[in-house]
């Protein structure tokens, strides 16, 4: 699916992990910000207490999704074969359990058609690769924490000139050489209980400007 070249303001997210409040809680700020256009790089819905909310207000939105991990698993495995063997996995095999009931075959199937990458031009005649985990393998996730290279082993010489990914929870901005590398961070999951990340990436001629922001979603529950 071939996308338009951004002339205005886009916004990333990733990992909402079915936290309708968190979600709304960012889409608040976007329309403040006056951001129209959204992209999500993966695991939508699998963790929190609304999927199917969650999964209806991104087709609301005309969210651009890519597939993650936890997407894929939705639509490939059967709850009945998990096999918890303590407390904890069969705590995780119910929530997978709950989640699949609740947003039906017709959503795992939607799911399952996501593509693993989104590509985006930008005004200026550059590209955005959008995946869930690194362009080497979408799986695997490009941590803050990584060495250079390591990171650079990842982006397998792909030919865009921004990667944004998600995964890993964690937001960061690494240039490497001709790459500018953003993680996303995550809208509903994060590992400070109660944000939300938000990037917005503007186009410029001259390149782009990246804001990566966050906002508190439990207050605005509690209000």
């Amino acid at each position: 699916m071939a996308h338009p070249p951004a002339t205005g303001p886009i916004a990333f997210l990733s990992d909402l992990h079915g936290n309708l409040a968190a979600l709304e809680a960012v889409l608040g700020e976007l329309d403040r910000l006056e951001v129209k256009r959204v992209y999500v790089a993966g695991d939508l819905l699998l963790g929190g207490d609304e999927p199917l909310a969650v999964w209806h207000r991104l087709q609301d939105l005309g969210a651009v999704c890519a597939r993650g991990l936890s997407d894929m698993a939705l639509a490939s495995v059967d709850p009945s074969s998990l096999l918890p063997l303590d407390d904890e996995q069969r705590r995780l095999a119910r929530l997978f359990a709950n989640t699949r009931a609740a947003i039906g075959d017709l959503v795992a199937e939607r799911l399952r058609r996501l593509p693993e990458q989104v590509r985006i031009p930008l005004v200026d005649g550059r590209e955005v690769l959008m995946v869930h985990g690194s362009p080497a393998d979408s799986g695997q996730e490009i941590s803050h924490d990584l060495a250079d290279e390591e990171i650079l082993s990842l982006l397998a010489d792909d030919p865009a000139d921004i990667i944004v990914c998600g995964s890993t929870h964690v937001p960061f901005q690494r240039t490497l050489g001709e790459y500018h590398v953003v993680n996303v961070g995550s809208v509903g999951s994060a590992p400070e209980s109660g944000i939300a990340h938000y990037t917005v990436l503007t186009p410029r001629m001259s390149g782009a400007d990246i804001l990566q922001d966050w906002i508190r979603y439990d207050e605005l529950q509690a209000s």
